[in-house]
């Protein structure tokens, strides 16, 4: 059994975490992971649209009629239903990037608000973690309770800034992982150990891991626990649509493009909606390639709109599809259980059979 600090401060069974996912629900997902043992994670991103424009998705197609309010609540008592009988430990993920500040501040208050009210859910709902901006102006307000608080870092410098805001561990998010990713590419194999190394604080590490021999390789380069996106889209718990899925299990190695996206660079699985969403960004790209900001402009934002958008039709070739590069090594849709259970045993054999490959 990996017991490390994560296990044993959060009160999981196994070290893992799913990503906080969006701008769709992520549910089902996170009371799957919660009753298996992980981390589950619910996305507040979708639930901000009526407050930041950097939330390209209609939330009624997602969550139905409702405010802002009415939708985080809807999610938190549905994850605390669903595994009541289990008892599984969650939490929440929220972007504090400029975007989406005014989305956030409510978000975050209410959360700390519906769980202040609730008993078990302060036993249960037991993990913030802060995402996609600077985590030293929510230091005040998040200490103030005492919710165990993440922030997602892609790198040292970044790292720094959550020990100064006061953070209980770092996320250290390698530059192949899906979705959001850093202007600059550090990837985890050299920013996990870095991380490591320049932090008293435990980290968490993402980018690349989809199995037994990456979470094995994420102990062995200093990390107490790991935290999967793309490999758990892929799952039956999921709560995104299969043409989603399928755009991952279908994938090479050489299948995703990094373009520009609402909070910065993002990477996708290659298709039509993607290479049209790089085309754009190609115009940018002396500073691009520099690893310097570049402005969000409009034309770009309505290709990623849309492509968003199609994902609830199922349009293979039209949705922009979020993936990282593991999604070339994962070709089954396991159930969280079954997919839990099966890489924490791999990673354990793994670790076990390192002296006699070392020896």
């Amino acid at each position: 059994m990996l017991k490390t600090w994560l296990t044993e401060q959060v009160g999981i069974k196994y070290p893992v975490i799913h990503g906080g996912m969006g701008p769709y629900s992520t549910n089902n997902l996170c009371a799957a992971v919660a009753d298996a043992g992980g981390l589950g994670i619910i996305s507040l991103i979708g639930m901000g649209v009526q407050h930041s424009e950097a939330t390209p998705v209609d939330p009624v197609l997602v969550f139905g009629e409702g405010t802002t309010e009415e939708y985080l609540e809807k999610s938190i008592a549905f994850v605390q239903n669903k595994t009541a009988v289990s008892g599984g430990i969650f939490g929440v993920n929220c972007p504090v990037s400029a975007e989406f500040m005014e989305a956030a501040k409510l978000l975050i208050d209410g959360v700390i608000s519906i769980r202040d009210r609730d008993e078990d859910l302060k036993k249960r709902l037991k993990v913030i973690i802060t995402s996609a901006g600077d985590p030293v102006p929510w230091a005040e307000h998040i200490r103030k309770t005492d919710l165990i608080w993440f922030h997602v870092i892609p790198s040292i410098y970044h790292a720094k800034r959550a020990s100064k805001a006061g953070v209980d561990a770092i996320i250290a998010s390698g530059h192949e992982g899906g979705a959001h990713i850093s202007w600059q590419p550090v990837h985890s194999m050299v920013l996990i150990p870095g991380v490591v190394d320049s932090s008293s604080l435990p980290v968490i590490a993402a980018g690349g891991i989809c199995d037994g021999r990456t979470i094995a390789a994420a102990f062995a380069l200093g990390a107490v626990g790991v935290q999967m996106g793309t490999r758990f889209i892929a799952t039956q718990e999921c709560d995104f649509w299969d043409v989603w899925k399928q755009g991952i299990i279908k994938s090479s190695d050489r299948d995703t493009l990094v373009g520009r996206g609402m909070f910065g660079p993002m990477r996708f699985i290659k298709n039509k909606a993607s290479l049209k969403l790089v085309e754009k960004t190609a115009l940018l790209l002396p500073d691009f390639l520099k690893g310097e900001p570049v402005e969000l402009n409009e034309e770009i934002l309505e290709i990623e709109k849309a492509g968003f958008a199609r994902l609830i039709d199922n349009d293979e070739s039209g949705s922009l599809i979020l993936g990282g590069e593991a999604s070339g090594r994962i070709d089954d849709m396991p159930t969280c259980k079954d997919l839990i259970e099966r890489i924490v045993a791999d990673a354990e054999k793994v670790m076990n059979s390192m002296p006699e490959h070392c020896s």
